[in-house]
């Protein structure tokens, strides 16, 4: 019989409204292919995709329901399996800016993905400033669960120019069960796993009840209790539009790796120490009190030992759960919020339970698309009405990754909202870069543009502080540019 979406994949998709897309994506951006005069085209991409997507079975398939709806529906393969209506071709005039591709991605990630197919599309974006072109990416939460499938920007990449051999690819789909097999599936499945099925029975039912909302279906699914805690005024709490804004922030790991030297903690501490930062200025730009005691809650999904029983499991060798960390935006010194970011992170450290930066980097291929898309699916089933931000920072390969022979540059997560965020925060390390990706309500977050320039500011102001000047700078002070804007 076809597998049965799991409770946690069935509330991603009642979750889903035209406001909240419940998909996560990727802005890959590449150099032409130096071994071929060939170069990249549309139907470069449309091979590599064929080549390698048996290796995720999941993004051949689509969602069946079955009769009735009073049990969960089931993943069969889709007969109509069309690989061009999924890998698609755009272009910039050229030669296209940055912003312009910020302004694509933008709208790329606003609009749902199609339920009658798999939940995935990929996009080639050609006309780039400098012959580059990128890859935009995007995949349904219920799609990547990190156990059964990964994304399938993990499995496009190689570690050199020359493409690994793979497989020859002879899938045929299956035919879909008919309507008679499904209700014995499920009276299958109730044999053998009787609160499993109640389980999703249950969050069928919610969702057609139009009782939505993540938080809502799984609250009655598997009993959590959501905190309904007064919500602080806060920019960041907004009510949450179809449109989104994206942009995009580079940095220097190096830079990181200094601040991390000089005053301890990790690269992690010292990416949220910087966010901190830039929230901070942020708020002073819209007039925002930033009291002494003010702080921000983000949630920061990390990974744990595969060995531990809470969390998402993954295929990766260790499970990702969420944690909460209070950013001290009230703080002026940014020592000093580092110093109590570093305090509170140092008590899951001491756990036992995390797992290295290093070896989250030796995880096959390019694993961060799938982490930040279990990280994405981790925080929107713990996030609470008090936390304000979610952030996600992945480590990858620092050497460069190459698809069909084009040296990826850069890559940038994006971070799917939530109902009532205004923004939400992704993080990749590769190749010597920390590369930032901004998801932002578009009408709630104009000022994007600002936030990521405090971003800069903040992480210039951390770096600062590592040679004799611990005491600049309050906001304002022009200081000397170390990180830039990607595409500035």
């Amino acid at each position: 019989m076809p597998d049965r979406l799991t409770s946690l994949d069935l509330t991603f998709l009642a979750a889903e409204s035209a406001a909240t897309p419940m998909h996560v994506g990727t802005v890959d951006i590449f150099e032409p292919p130096e071994h071929t005069e060939e170069g990249f085209d549309y139907e470069s991409l449309v091979a590599l995709i064929r080549d390698r997507i048996a290796f995720v079975p999941r993004y051949r398939q689509r969602v069946q329901q079955v009769p009735g709806r009073f049990a969960g529906p089931v993943w069969v393969d889709d007969e109509d399996f069309d690989i061009t209506f999924h890998v698609r071709r755009s272009a910039l005039p050229r030669p296209g800016t940055h912003a312009q591709l910020l302004e694509l991605v933008a709208r790329i990630m606003s609009r749902r993905l199609d339920r009658a197919r798999p939940l995935w599309e990929m996009y080639l974006v050609e006309g780039l400033q400098g012959d580059r072109f990128a890859i935009i990416a995007k995949s349904h939460q219920a799609l990547v669960d990190g156990s059964g499938t990964v994304d399938i920007g993990q499995v496009v990449l190689d570690s050199t120019a020359h493409p690994r051999e793979t497989p020859v690819d002879s899938w045929q789909p299956e035919h879909p069960p008919s309507a008679l097999e499904l209700l014995a599936g499920v009276f299958s499945d109730a044999m053998r796993h009787p609160t499993a099925v109640l389980e999703l029975a249950r969050a069928e039912m919610a969702s057609l009840t139009g009782q939505t909302s993540v938080r809502e279906v799984l609250g009655d699914v598997v009993g959590s209790v959501v905190a309904q805690r007064h919500v602080q005024e806060s920019s960041l709490h907004v009510k949450t539009s179809g449109q989104r804004r994206f942009t995009t922030v580079e940095t220097s790991l190096e830079d990181y790796r200094t601040v991390r030297a000089m005053h301890g903690g990790t690269v992690n501490d010292v990416v949220l120490a910087a966010v901190a930062g830039a929230l901070r200025a942020w708020m002073m730009t819209r007039g925002e009190s930033v009291s002494p005691t003010r702080g921000v809650r983000a949630v920061v999904p990390v990974s744990i030992r595969d060995d531990e029983e809470d969390g998402e499991p993954t295929s990766l060798g260790s499970r990702v759960i969420a944690s909460t960390v209070n950013l001290p935006v009230g703080e002026n010194s940014p020592v000093m919020r580092l110093h109590q970011i570093s305090y509170q992170t140092k008590a899951h450290k001491d756990t036992g339970r995390a797992v290295s930066a290093r070896s989250l980097v030796g995880i096959a291929g390019f694993a961060p698309t799938t982490l930040h898309a279990l990280a994405a699916r981790v925080a929107a089933t713990t996030i609470r009405p008090a936390d304000d931000v979610v952030i996600t920072n992945v480590p990858g390969p620092q050497f460069p990754l190459f698809a069909a022979g084009a040296r990826m540059l850069a890559s940038y997560p994006v971070v799917p909202l939530l109902q009532g965020q205004g923004l939400a925060v992704g993080v990749t390390s590769y190749d010597g870069k920390v590369s930032f990706g901004l998801n932002a309500d578009r009408t709630a977050m104009p000022d994007l543009a600002v936030f990521a320039q405090c971003l800069t500011d903040a992480l210039d102001e951390l770096v600062d502080t590592t040679k004799g000047s611990r005491n600049r700078a309050a906001r304002g002070r022009k200081s000397k540019p170390r990180t830039k804007k990607a595409g500035a």
